[in-house]
C-alpha cells in the first residue's frame, strides 16, 4: 500500500531522542495574559469506545485541578460536524484547541483556521496530517503495533495469520499496521507464516472485524493461527466470529485495555492487549495546552512527520497486557477494579489481591 510505505521512513524519526522547543502559531497574538485561566477546546471524533470516555473523563479533571476552562464538543464520527464544532470553539474565544481528529487529512483545516486567528492546536492520540501542528502527544503507535506482532510470532510462530487494521482515515490505523508487517515481514519471507487476510476494518467497527474473520475463515478452512487485531472493537469482532471450537486456541491481539476486553483475556478468548494508561496522556496535553496558550516553551523528546513538518511529539510507553500482567497493570493501577475484570471467572479462580 502506498501510503503506508511512505511514512515508514518518515516516522523512524520518532525513535530520535532530541528536545524541541514548542512556542505556538507563528503570528499568533493571542496569548493568554497574566494567570488568568485559559480557556481549552477539546474536540473529540467520538465516546463510542471506553477508552474515549475515559480520555474526555480525564482531560476535564486535569483542568480542573488547574485552573483552566475547557469545553468538549464530540463529533460522532462526521467530518463536517467536527471542523464546524471547531470553528465554534474558536468564535467563542478558546484559548488553545485540542483535536482528536476522525480524519487526521481533513482535519488540517481546523489546524489553518486555529492560526488565522493565533491559537495554537495540539493533535491528541491521532495526527493532523499535512497541516503546522503546534504539538501531538500520543503513545507510541508504530510501536505499539510491533508490539503487537512480536507477541504473535512469540506465541505462534507458523502458521495463518489474519491482519485487521482499523480506520483507514485515522493516522493511527496505517501507523499500526507499518508497525505490525515491520515484524512480521521477515517471518513472511522465510515462509514461516502466511497472511491470509489483511483488511482494515471501517470506523474501527467489531462488525467490520467480524466479516472479515468470517470471510478468512470460509476461504481457508478454519485454518487460521493468529489474528493481529489492531484494537479491543475489532479483536471482539474477530472472536465473536470464530467457531467454539478455536476461541481461546487462536491467537487474537487487541489495544486499548478496555473492560471487556480484559474480561475476554481472564476468560481465555482474547491473548493480549495494549495497555496505554489515559492520564499521563490527559496530563500532558491539559499541560502543553495552557503553556502553549501562554507562549511558554513546551520540551518535547520526540518529533514524528505528518507529511508537512516534523511535529514536535510527546509520546507515551504502551504495555503489554495479558493473562499473567492484569494484576500488576490495569487492577494495581486502579484503571479496572478486579471484580469487574473476573466477573465472568468463578470466584474460587480469582487472583489474590495485595
Amino acid at each position: 500500500m502506498k501510503c503506508m510505505s511512505r511514512l515508514i521512513p518518515v516516522l523512524l524519526l520518532s525513535a530520535l531522542s532530541f528536545t524541541a522547543c514548542v512556542k505556538g502559531p507563528e503570528g499568533g497574538n493571542k496569548k493568554v495574559k497574566g494567570s488568568g485561566p485559559v480557556r481549552i477546546g477539546f474536540s473529540m471524533d467520538t465516546l463510542k469506545e471506553e477508552r474515549w470516555q475515559r480520555d474526555k473523563a480525564s482531560v476535564e479533571q486535569r483542568c480542573k485541578e488547574v485552573g483552566a476552562e475547557c469545553e468538549v464538543q464530540v463529533a460522532n464520527g462526521d467530518d463536517a460536524v467536527q471542523t464546524k464544532q471547531c470553528d465554534n470553539l474558536l468564535t467563542k474565544g478558546v484559548d488553545v484547541l485540542i483535536v482528536a481528529p476522525h480524519n487526521g487529512q481533513i482535519a488540517a483545516s481546523i489546524v489553518e483556521a486555529a492560526h488565522r486567528q493565533g491559537v495554537p492546536v495540539i493533535s491528541y492520540d491521532r495526527l493532523i496530517r499535512n497541516a503546522d501542528v503546534d504539538l501531538y502527544v500520543s503513545h507510541q503507535v508504530v510501536k505499539i503495533g510491533q508490539m503487537q506482532a512480536q507477541y504473535a510470532l512469540d506465541h505462534v510462530a507458523k502458521g495463518n495469520y489474519v491482519l485487521i487494521g482499523g480506520s483507514q482515515t485515522d493516522n493511527n490505523a496505517l501507523l499500526l499496521m507499518d508497525g505490525q508487517m515491520s515484524v512480521l515481514q521477515p517471518a513472511i519471507d522465510r515462509g514461516d507464516i502466511k497472511i491470509v487476510a489483511k483488511q482494515f476494518a471501517r470506523e474501527w467497527l467489531a462488525s467490520e472485524a467480524l466479516r472479515i474473520t468470517e470471510d478468512a475463515l470460509t476461504k481457508n478452512n478454519n485454518d487460521i493461527q493468529a489474528i493481529v487485531a489492531s484494537n479491543d472493537g475489532t479483536a471482539g469482532g474477530a472472536i465473536s466470529a470464530l467457531p467454539p471450537q478455536l476461541v481461546g486456541k487462536v491467537l487474537v491481539t487487541g489495544q486499548d485495555a478496555s473492560l471487556d476486553a480484559v474480561q475476554r483475556i481472564v476468560e481465555g478468548k482474547q491473548t493480549m492487549t495494549i495497555y496505554k494508561p489515559i492520564q499521563p496522556l490527559a496530563l500532558s496535553a491539559v499541560d502543553s495546552a495552557i503553556k502553549l496558550a501562554r507562549g511558554e516553551k513546551i520540551d518535547a523528546k520526540d518529533k514524528i512527520n505528518n507529511g508537512k513538518n516534523d511535529v514536535p511529539s510527546i509520546l507515551q510507553e504502551p504495555i503489554v497486557l495479558d493473562k499473567n500482567k492484569v494484576m500488576q497493570t490495569v487492577i494495581k493501577d486502579g484503571y479496572h477494579k478486579l471484580e469487574d475484570v473476573y466477573k465472568n471467572v468463578p470466584k474460587d479462580q480469582w487472583p489474590q489481591q495485595e
